[in-house]
């Protein structure tokens, strides 16, 4: 995909598919989350989406250690 065909939107509204996909299927796949949440995405989006399943799994990781506290679990901390 060339850059100029993504637009501006594209990556927040990836993010906030995937974590609500997560939230969801706390147990999923990559290869679920693609197979569920892809469709929506251009089809060389698929690298995207699996990464930002892997922030989104580090973040919440990160809030049950209680690496994140305060703020960043408000969301201002991303």
């Amino acid at each position: 995909m060339r850059f100029r065909e993504e637009k501006f939107s594209d990556l927040p509204r990836a993010r906030e598919a995937v974590e609500k996909w997560r939230a969801a299927h706390p147990q999923g796949t990559t290869e679920q989350l693609i197979a569920a949440v892809g469709p929506a995405f251009h089809p060389e989006w698929g690298v995207v989406l699996r990464g930002v399943l892997f922030a989104v799994d580090r973040h919440q990781a990160r809030i049950v250690t209680g690496a994140i506290t305060g703020q960043a679990v408000l969301g201002q901390g991303r």
